[in-house]
């Protein structure tokens, strides 16, 4: 057995040292260790071959990939031959630094050399070949050992040879310095003061020959294993691969602000509030009052009046100013306001008594249906019209008076602070300003036209048309159940969907696909595969829930994603579905895709029966009793 010794770094002062000097040939710090330093140190174990000391060093001859490094070798401990390759100049190994690291790699020891009185070399050797050094050291894991040879010298007196003084800081290496890089490397430091006997052999010498017999170690545990596994040949088990990654669902964007704008400027049809200028009668727009009670504590108690849970709030100044923004109209213009689209139910005429509420109410009530969100376009499109920062700043004010959740309470918004979001919520299964009625398994559900109409297709057509429902307060729905209706009509209000479990969801889903909300169907379909894929394989394989009957209705019901997902979850986990009965409910079509993702695959399994079957046929063919 061998070992690799690599040794970089000059001991002896002096940038330039080649290998005539004393710092590389004889007298240095290596070759006092493997050479004449053993006769002290290892005396009565040296072995005589030919008439010479078996720890005798060869001849140095250069090495035959990188010229930068002489080899030597040599004996010690016995028989343990020493593998030593050296370089004592640092700028040498720029020449080829590929070699250099090939070399570094096959080392099993790494000698790092300087002199403490050659500060410029070991600033060279700390700034530029540290860091290019410990990458390699990090990597290969190799024991490190950072040698600092010499006597610091003061300029006044004889030579110190105090680890700690710091008196010739200018010209020496401190010692704190080389304890730092040895840190920075991982590496164990040595100071030797002198090459004698003592430092070389004994300081040295038995660190170095504690990493050898760590090596020669490490090395014996490594050759029975290799030799072992040359002589039983051991089946290797088949490599199990990942299951195919399950498609992604994905849901279309929110269009809750853009159906409730459509509303304001198309939903007149539906509207049930007129705004009149106080001045002129002037009609200045139409609005809804679901919409507006539902955002608006203002507008509820104007429209409604004031409701058995509202809290008593006290007079103030700044009520009576609030209340002067609006009014109901009582007749009082010359000729009573008309409108060209007829409404149906009772209409509220609001008069507007502020002069800058009558010209930003469009911008106002745009801001109000859109879910009060938008403060800052408000705050643009109010600059724009009216040109004039100190009335922007004045409407601003009415308008959050508005919002104000209790009458006189300022604290609630700010100016800089985001509005509050859409709150029809509020109105959900509520008869406040509700116009119709559905009856669901014989259950009431109030409702409101205008916010069904904005939110859904169907509905706007079959409130808009010439059917019995746009002229029925009552409207009785079929084929699905209350909670679902109930659930559907969350939807519409409030822009989210939260089914209780995968049954659920999937009767929500076909009641979306019936009125053709699309992305209600889309947030079913995240919740069922969420739903699905929460359940741990146990509960997968004793549910009541038949995956294959979800299958078929996702493909009933035109819900494509859920389709495609479905089928890859099944083949995920094959070995679950496949031993149920209603697995053959697949069709051929739907059989094969399964079968070609499923997992584990075939190739899998039959592989490792060859392996299970090796490993009998194995354990028969050995002794019994070893």
């Amino acid at each position: 057995m061998s070992v690799h010794i690599v040794a970089l770094g000059c001991e002896r002062p002096g940038h330039n040292a080649t290998e005539e000097e004393p710092g590389h040939g004889q007298g240095g710090l290596l070759w006092s260790y493997l050479g004449w330093g053993m006769v002290g140190v290892m005396r009565g174990r040296w072995d005589v071959v030919d008439g010479a000391p078996q720890g005798a060093i060869a001849a140095p001859c250069h090495h035959t990939l990188n010229t930068a490094f002489a080899e030597y070798q040599a004996r010690v401990l016995g028989d343990v031959r020493v593998v030593l390759h050296d370089c004592p100049r640092w700028d040498l190994l720029d020449s080829n630094w590929v070699t250099t690291q090939s070399l570094l790699e096959q080392a099993d020891i790494l000698v790092i050399k300087y002199s403490v009185n050659d500060k410029l070399t070991f600033q060279q050797l700390r700034d530029t070949y540290g860091p290019r050094i410990r990458p390699l050291l990090r990597h290969w894991a190799i024991p490190v050992v950072v040698a600092a040879v010499g006597a610091r010298l003061n300029e006044d007196g004889p030579p110190c040879t105090c680890p700690l003084c710091a008196s010739d800081w200018r010209s020496s290496v401190p010692h704190s310095e080389g304890l730092q890089l040895s840190q920075d490397l991982g590496a164990t430091y040595l100071e030797l003061p002198s090459l004698n006997d003592f430092f070389v052999g004994r300081y040295f010498g038995g660190v170095l020959e504690y990493f050898i017999v760590q090596c020669l170690k490490q090395k014996a545990k490594q050759r029975p294993e290799k030799r072992r596994s040359h002589r039983v040949s051991e089946p290797r088990p088949p490599q199990l691969e990942q299951p195919a990654r399950l498609p992604n669902v994905r849901v279309e964007e929110s269009s809750f602000s853009r159906d409730l704008q459509w509303l304001l400027e198309r939903g007149v049809q539906f509207a049930d509030v007129a705004f009149y200028a106080s001045d002129s009668g002037k009609e200045l727009g139409w609005a809804h009052a679901a919409v507006l009670c539902s955002v608006s504590p203002y507008f509820r108690q104007l429209l409604l009046g004031p409701q058995p849970r509202d809290r008593p709030v006290s007079r103030c100044g700044c009520q009576d100013a609030i209340q002067g923004l609006l009014s109901r109209w009582d007749g009082g213009f010359d000729e009573p306001p008309r409108t060209d689209v007829p409404l149906p139910g009772h209409l509220s005429r609001l008069v507007v008594k502020d002069p800058l509420l009558c010209l930003c109410l469009w911008e106002t009530l745009k801001f109000l249906y859109r879910g009060a969100s938008e403060w800052k376009q408000l705050q643009d499109a109010a600059t724009e019209k009216l040109k004039n920062s100190v009335a922007v700043a004045e409407l601003m004010d009415r308008v959050r008076s508005f919002l104000e959740m209790e009458k006189g309470s300022r604290d609630t918004l700010s100016h800089s602070s985001q509005q509050p979001p859409h709150s029809l919520g509020n109105l959900l299964n509520s008869p406040l300003c509700s116009d119709v009625i559905f009856m669901v398994q014989g259950s009431v559900l109030p409702a409101h036209r205008a916010v069904l109409v904005a939110r859904c297709d169907v509905m706007a057509a079959m409130f808009s048309g010439k059917y019995a429902e746009a002229r029925s307060r009552v409207v009785p729905i079929h084929g699905v159940s209350s909670d679902t209706f109930l659930s559907f009509l969350e939807y519409l209000y409030t822009d989210t969907c939260c089914p209780a479990s995968v049954l659920h969801a999937m009767a929500v889903l076909v009641c979306a696909e019936m009125y053709q909300v699309k992305r209600l169907q889309h947030l079913c379909e995240v919740c069922i595969c969420a739903y699905l894929q929460s359940m741990p394989s146990r509960e997968l394989s004793t549910t009541g829930i038949s995956v294959i009957r979800l299958l078929r209705r996702a493909k009933c019901h035109n819900a494509d994603q859920l389709y495609v997902w479905l089928l890859h979850f099944i083949a995920n986990n094959y070995l679950i579905f496949s031993h149920k009965p209603d697995f053959m409910e697949l069709s051929e079509e739907e059989r094969e895709q399964v079968e070609r993702l499923r997992w584990p695959s075939r190739g899998y399994l039959q592989q490792l029966s060859e392996y299970q079957q090796c490993r009998r046929q194995l354990r028969k063919s050995r002794c019994s009793v070893m």
